[in-house]
């Protein structure tokens, strides 16, 4: 018919990219912008939406070149600068979306979600001061906004002022009683709190986060009589929080059921020793039949555990004495005290949210520096090969690396029990040697993990444990010249040191 748009017209294009994006049909969205973009590259608000939508399928680059694609058209396109510092955030460049967000909130000064972008930046960043006023001035505009009250609680966390967070955080919970992320939130500071009750059973809202994959298991068991009845106890999140958990087993195995653990495959050597557990099976690998199940991680709810009933036997994890030995044998003999090190944990480059938390509580290996010229001492590393934590130690550290023969933590397990001591950042070698009863001094990021509580030096957790903790955000040098000034007291009089510790 004369005058009739062909399937080619750009304005067509468009609108059918929008209504399939608007149906949940991104990929077809981003095929129909795309194909928009090829007849009519100028049109601003195509790069924009073709940039949305590829957020939304994971694709953050090419996210970040469709804004910026969108913004060399329309230099003042606001919601472009935010969504293009929420891409770069996703990717770890802090900095960058950092001078994006800035520019968004110059863009769009009275709207409150220019304001929440720049300050997730600078919670990520660790300027949590900072980042809590700009939640609250949102929130001065918008005071029902679910997103930043949950964010504002988690930077107030972080400020250490519980009693304030926990009240944004019911805030945010009753404005969106159903989003587990604001449970989950919830959680972790009524756990840091030592609220146990109430924080387990948010703890339960994590099952529904987008992170945690469904098992299709069903409910899990609750504490209820298993007598008889064969229980699947599973891992649902890191190694370490497996073996801190783990401790649980034969206390499940006690109520008269048979145990089986599945754990991930780097744990199944170690872990076939720990009582109660009939059977241990590698995450992955098909399961033996059971009659219920419960994540290790569920098991301090089941049990109704609070600070005062916390299960913490000296050690409950052991290392393999034919592998202690054989380890022992491969160590260089030294004179006085062997010291573990472990400096950065594991990145998780699918989990922007864990790689803020890994960058924060990993340090370079340079800023041990100044334990290399104490005497009496060997150290030696318990660092995980991994290129983005290089092993190379700076000068006047010597440092002595086996960990290219450990297989798993089996091995790990018996490197660590020929050491006197380990001192390590907040990763599953912390877990391990406090689970093994092992002395081990853990350094803690300042706005630390639940798990480590509120301004304690101990942990109720593992009684072998001595927490170091910043005084502020990025403080590692505070934290290794305490550590240095502890380290040369012990090897002055080791014996004593040990013998006595902790104090």
């Amino acid at each position: 018919m004369p005058g009739e748009r062909s399937v080619d017209d750009p304005a067509s294009l468009f609108r059918l990219g929008n209504t399939l994006a608007e149906r949940g049909q991104t990929e077809a969205a981003i095929e129909a912008f795309q194909r928009c973009l090829a007849l009519a590259p100028d049109r601003a608000a195509a790069h924009f939406n073709l940039g949305n939508a590829l957020r939304q399928t994971g694709r953050p680059v090419d996210a970040i070149d469709a804004f910026l694609a969108c913004l060399r058209l329309v230099p003042h396109f606001g919601a472009a600068y935010v969504n293009l510092a929420e891409s770069l955030r996703r990717l770890g460049l802090l900095e960058q979306a950092r001078e994006m967000a800035v520019l968004a909130v110059r863009h769009l000064p009275e709207q409150p979600e220019a304001m929440i972008c720049l300050a997730n930046v600078l919670h990520d960043l660790a300027e949590y001061a900072a980042s809590a006023e700009l939640y609250a001035q949102a929130l001065a505009r918008e005071p029902d906004h679910a997103g930043a009250l949950t964010s504002l609680g988690n930077s107030l966390h972080a400020l250490g002022r519980l009693d304030e967070a926990l009240a944004v955080h019911d805030r945010a919970v009753a404005a969106a009683p159903y989003d587990p992320d604001f449970h989950f939130n919830r959680a972790a500071t009524r756990l840091i709190a030592g609220d146990f009750a109430g924080g387990w059973e948010d703890y339960q809202w994590r099952r529904q986060r987008s992170q945690c994959k469904p098992r299709g298991f069903g409910e899990p068991w609750q504490g209820e009589d298993i007598t008889g009845r064969t229980i699947l106890l599973h891992s649902d999140q890191g190694l370490g929080d497996t073996l801190q958990f783990v401790r649980y087993a034969p206390i499940v195995a006690a109520r008269g059921c048979r145990v089986v653990l599945e754990v991930q495959p780097s744990l199944v050597r170690l872990l076939r020793q720990v009582p109660g557990a009939v059977q241990v099976v590698p995450r992955g690998e098909v399961l033996p039949p059971f009659d219920v199940h419960c994540a290790l991680m569920s098991l301090p709810r089941a049990f109704k555990t609070t600070l005062a009933t916390i299960p913490a036997p000296r050690s409950y994890i052991y290392a393999d004495p034919a592998a202690t030995a054989a380890w022992k044998a491969r160590i260089p003999e030294t004179k006085g005290l062997r010291i573990g090190l472990v400096w950065a944990g594991g990145s998780h480059r699918d989990d922007a949210g864990a790689n803020v938390i890994d960058r924060l509580r990993s340090l370079p290996l340079a800023k041990l520096a100044p334990l290399g010229d104490l005497p009496n001492l060997h150290l030696f590393s318990l660092q995980k090969h991994d290129p983005e934590h290089a092993c190379t130690p700076p000068s006047g550290l010597t440092l002595t690396d086996l960990m290219a023969d450990v297989d798993d933590f089996t091995d790990t397990a018996a490197l660590v029990a020929n050491l006197d001591l380990v001192i390590t950042v907040d990763t599953s070698v912390a877990h391990l040697a406090g689970s093994m009863g092992r002395p081990i001094w853990l350094l803690l990021r300042y706005n630390g993990c639940w798990r480590w509580l509120h301004d304690r030096e101990d942990s109720p957790w593992y009684p072998s444990m001595r927490i170091y903790r910043q005084p502020g955000p990025h403080d590692w040098p505070a934290v290794i010249a305490r550590v240095r000034q502890d380290l040369n007291g012990l090897v002055r009089a080791p014996t004593l040191g040990l013998a006595t510790y902790p104090a």
